[in-house]
């Protein structure tokens, strides 16, 4: 009995230690996707909390809460694609630059401006008194600043989506935004020699809602 009471002691121990190793790693990921080392870090936390669990049922009759399956640690590093001793990598040597451009329809400049109104006194403090919004523009700007920053963001009533377009592209480099002036409308848009245009996208918001309304007559 003491030697069961002492591998169960090791396992939980092993418990601990792979929870601590686990929390580390997530930390050190920083919320990246698909870290490799928190994957390994939750397999072996796995395995152990999976040993621990047997070993209780074995010697005690007793479960913990955890439900959990073994892991087999070759096909963890699968999921992954790793080999030992070498690095998956496979770095794509280009930047993928997406360009998107979407244009509106105004049916009420007053309408616009009170919905860009309404964003703004939300996203100011209750003691301050927010700026009146001047133009059609400056709404606009103020519905993206206070969405997310998407083109989402202006899928209100007080906008009429036109046609747009998305273009994706590989260029050598990624934007510089200080190179450009603020009020430079052209120099961050404008393809360099170098750059390879993959695809273009186009959108076109009402046309299937017009091909349903030929068709029904």
């Amino acid at each position: 009995m003491t030697d069961q009471h002492g591998e169960l002691d090791a396992a939980l121990e092993r418990v601990i230690d792979a929870a601590r190793a686990h929390l580390a790693a997530v930390r050190a990921a920083q919320g990246r996707i698909d870290d490799d080392a928190v994957w390994q870090a939750y397999v072996n936390l796995n395995n152990a909390s999976f040993a621990y669990d047997e070993l209780l049922l074995d010697g005690f009759g007793e479960v913990t809460p955890w439900d959990v399956e073994s892991i087999d640690p070759d096909e963890a590093d699968e999921r992954f694609g790793a080999v030992e001793g070498i690095e998956a990598t496979d770095p794509h040597p280009r930047v993928i630059s997406v360009r998107q451009r979407r244009d509106y329809r105004v049916p009420s400049v007053s309408a616009l401006i009170r919905a860009a109104e309404a964003a703004r006194r939300e996203g100011t403090p209750e003691e301050d008194e927010p700026a009146p919004v001047e133009g059609v523009g400056e709404a606009v700007l103020e519905l993206l600043q206070s969405g997310d920053g998407s083109l989402s963001a202006l899928d209100v009533p007080e906008l009429e989506p036109l046609d747009g377009l998305v273009m994706v592209s590989e260029v050598g480099t990624p934007v510089d935004l200080e190179s450009f002036d603020d009020d430079d409308p052209l120099g961050p848009f404008q393809p360099a020699p170098d750059d390879r245009l993959v695809g273009r996208l186009d959108e076109h918001p009402f046309l299937e809602l017009d091909e349903e309304h030929d068709h029904a007559h």
